[in-house]
């Protein structure tokens, strides 16, 4: 059996034998990213969990979305939350200004649990509107008939 013919560094293709193929397949890569897709399409909705808040009920219309919001809670024990994060009354200002800091420029939703008193959710958007935060937004949950 006679060896390649070679021609100064370059290998030559010998009749009748079939060429080594010097391709990427992406096809398997493709595949892979598709099923990626699926499992973030999935996956995306489940992460918008937030803290459970007994909100109180009203009849005033829904405020469209702009991507996601910045919310601040008011939980049933107390406790106030940037977003799922605990955080107390006095951090609560420059936990904001840090993510104001980071290029957020939105309206800060304010979800109070209907078991607090009013004056503790006006309390904490007393705090962010002296801030220098102007966008609040207090979210209820839709009465029901």
């Amino acid at each position: 059996m006679a060896s390649p013919v070679r021609i100064g560094s370059v290998h030559t293709h010998k009749p009748g034998r079939p060429r080594v193929m010097a391709e990427i397949n992406v096809t398997p890569l493709v595949d892979v990213m598709l099923v990626l897709l699926i499992v973030f399409m999935i996956a995306a909705p489940l992460l918008t969990v937030g803290v459970a808040v007994d909100l109180p009920e009203t009849a005033a219309k829904p405020i469209p979305e702009q991507g996601e919001p910045l919310t601040v809670t008011v939980a049933g024990d107390g406790q106030i939350y940037v977003q799922d994060t605990v955080v107390d009354i006095e951090t609560l200002v420059p936990r904001l200004k840090a993510i104001a800091t980071a290029g957020y420029d939105q309206r800060i939703y304010i979800r109070g649990d209907q078991s607090r008193s009013y004056g503790e959710v006006v309390r904490v958007m007393g705090r962010i509107n002296a801030a220098g935060f102007k966008q609040i937004g207090l979210v209820t949950d839709p009465e029901l008939q």
